[in-house]
């Protein structure tokens, strides 16, 4: 089965190339929009797709605006943010919208594909350069972490006290340190954590506790 696959970008070159380059890779193009807007038109006229590459900076509703609305709408939608804006802000709130994985347009197609295949297989695809900013951005959140609802999963304090530590340059060594814990301790969090919270390693755990309020950026 080929992968089906929408476009939401208003560089109309730049996504007709795209378009051709995701053909020759065995994907199916449903269709293409300028803007959030024209998407959600144009879904109502076709099928849903598996994943949408979307752009961020478009008119009439940007990147963020329709990421958050299919969310809402069509979580089964895996959206794969493909820009050239590669600021620690733009990746946050990009993924707090609901995107599954971010890539920059001047990736090599190699990774692109890469990234395709790791939403549709693992459901989330972040490159070294999008964690190394993720870490970076919550290591200098200045003291505005503050606890918040977690969804509908229930956290010990000591949980959410490991997963504000997880949020940091720390290592797991000084995150025991930190709390007073063995290392075999923390290492039984991390475990138990990534299989309650279904995360994959500890660029998960960062991203749950971001889209959870654990942390505010």
């Amino acid at each position: 089965m080929k992968v089906t696959i929408a476009l939401a970008d208003d560089h109309v070159l730049l996504r007709n190339g795209l378009a051709n380059l995701l053909k020759e890779n065995d994907c199916q193009v449903l269709f293409e929009a300028d803007n959030g807007k024209q998407f959600i038109e144009k879904l109502n006229t076709h099928p849903l797709p598996q994943v949408v590459l979307m752009d961020i900076n478009m008119p009439l509703m940007n990147g963020f605006e329709t990421t958050l609305w299919l969310k809402k709408n069509h979580p089964s939608v895996k959206v794969l943010a493909l820009t050239m804006l590669d600021d620690e802000a733009s990746i946050i709130k990009m993924l707090k919208s609901g995107a599954k994985g971010y890539i920059l347009k001047d990736s090599d197609p190699e990774e692109l594909q890469k990234a395709i295949e790791a939403i549709l297989q693992k459901g989330f695809y972040h490159s070294e350069m999008i964690s190394g900013k993720l870490i970076h951005a919550i290591s200098h959140l200045n003291g505005k972490e503050t606890i918040a609802e977690a969804g509908q999963i229930r956290l010990t304090e000591k949980e959410i006290d490991f997963l504000k530590f997880t949020c940091t340059d720390l290592s797991y060594k000084e995150i025991a340190d930190k709390m007073g814990l063995s290392p075999r301790t923390i290492e039984g969090y991390r475990e138990a954590l990534q299989e309650k919270l279904d995360c994959k390693g500890r660029v998960g755990l960062v991203l749950w506790a971001i889209k959870n309020g654990i942390v505010i950026v």
